[in-house]
């Protein structure tokens, strides 16, 4: 995460612990940080909520945010998490939103990243009456304005609020809705779907999951469902025809950036027996129906989906683009100037490559291989410069647009 993103966090820090000591009826305390008697009861409510939503599950869907211990641990703990997770995923937006809808808001951390990130009117949407309390307590603190309206997707029939906007997000969201399994995919699409209604042209339907495989998996599903519907995918994939990840059981696929962790947060995480040293999340950006996919600037690229995966003398990720996925392995022999990015990528990064050679069940790069940085982790791949752009010396053609 940049600098900027955790400075903006840290000035939310004080405002999170002053509004959740407000909502007990206690405003003693040192503003910046939380008493050991404190932590300790936050970290015992981020231990059941860890349990409940990422290990037995039990709790995905329930009206946990109704509780006020556990909407308090969500406050001090995940919603520091959520933002961060929101900042990064929205930097690869193509243009900043200026009206946004977060659907399923909770106390609004992916509504105020959005805000952070330069939105102008912000609108947080959920079921649970306490954690819209609690976002307007933190508008209130933040001297920010938020709308906020009731939303139920569990209700039949529950129509979206009103409006149309730039961009609508969806905090870990849909894993929580519908049950499990595959019978869940269709109404997870429905769902989509009657957002991407109240999108503009232009505007985006941003989805972040958390990045379990079963939850990753579910959102592939969702993503295959939305393609084959005929809507487009602006991030993170390049591939346009069925999840790759899907093939295989045991793969999923998620984003990891590094992150500094906030004091507080860190406390909490040792309270709570949690490491947390990276944000890890599942996202999905889609185009309202009729738009294009993304034009890909020219060369032969790939996003990398997993860590470094080391071996004897050589570095391998696995990358996916236009083609697929697709093993990427060179020996540490053939490094050289122009391939040198290839050693230290970060899961995330878009690469161009060139001169490479079928092996196994991938890609083997060697010292003829150029590796290229084309967007690094938490960016937009840039569009292909313009025609015009192109140099138009004698007996030269322009440069072949990305494979599809």
């Amino acid at each position: 995460m940049s600098n900027a993103y955790s400075k903006d966090l840290e000035r939310w820090m004080p405002r999170l612990i002053a509004v959740w000591r407000a909502s007990r009826g206690r405003g003693d305390g040192p503003e910046t940080r939380l008493t050991p008697q404190e932590v300790k009861e936050v970290g015992a409510g981020v231990r059941q909520l860890s349990l409940g939503l990422t290990r037995e599950r039990q709790l995905a869907g329930a009206r946990y945010m109704d509780d006020p211990r556990l909407l308090g641990a969500y406050l001090l703990f995940y919603w520091p998490v959520s933002y961060a997770q929101a900042r990064q995923v929205l930097g690869e937006l193509p243009s900043r939103p200026r009206q946004v809808l977060d659907l399923g808001s909770g106390p609004g951390p992916v509504a105020f990243a959005a805000m952070d990130a330069g939105a102008g009117e912000v609108t947080a949407a959920d079921r649970s009456k306490a954690a819209l309390n609690l976002a307007r307590s933190l508008a209130t603190e933040a001297g920010e304005a938020l709308a906020t309206r009731d939303w139920d997707p569990t209700k039949k029939g529950a129509a979206l609020p009103e409006g149309n906007f730039d961009l609508i997000t969806m905090g870990h969201v849909i894993n929580e809705l519908y049950g499990t399994g595959e019978s869940a995919t269709a109404p997870r699409a429905a769902l989509l779907e009657a957002a991407l209604a109240k999108v503009k042209r232009g505007g985006s339907l941003l989805v972040m999951e958390p990045a379990l495989r079963e939850t990753s998996r579910g959102l592939l599903q969702v993503r295959d469902a939305m393609v084959e519907r005929g809507y487009a995918v602006r991030a993170p994939c390049m591939y346009r025809g069925a999840c790759p990840a899907l093939v295989k059981e045991t793969d999923w696929c998620h984003a990891e950036r590094p992150w500094p962790m906030p004091k507080v947060v860190e406390e909490i995480a040792r309270a709570a027996s949690l490491h947390k040293e990276s944000l890890k999340m599942s996202y999905l950006v889609l185009a309202p129906k009729g738009e294009a996919w993304p034009e890909l600037p020219p060369g032969r690229l790939f996003r990398i989906v997993s860590e470094p995966l080391e071996g004897k003398g050589r570095k391998r990720y696995i990358g996916c683009g236009p083609e697929g996925r697709v093993g990427l392995a060179m020996q540490e022999r053939h490094r050289n100037e122009r391939n040198e990015r290839f050693m230290q990528l970060n899961r995330g990064d878009v690469i161009a490559v060139t001169e490479t050679e079928p092996k196994g069940d991938g890609l083997a790069l060697d010292d003829r291989t150029e590796v290229r940085m084309v967007a690094p982790a938490g960016k937009g791949v840039p569009p292909p410069p313009p025609k015009e752009d192109a140099p138009k010396s004698p007996g030269t053609s322009p440069s072949p647009g990305a494979p599809s």
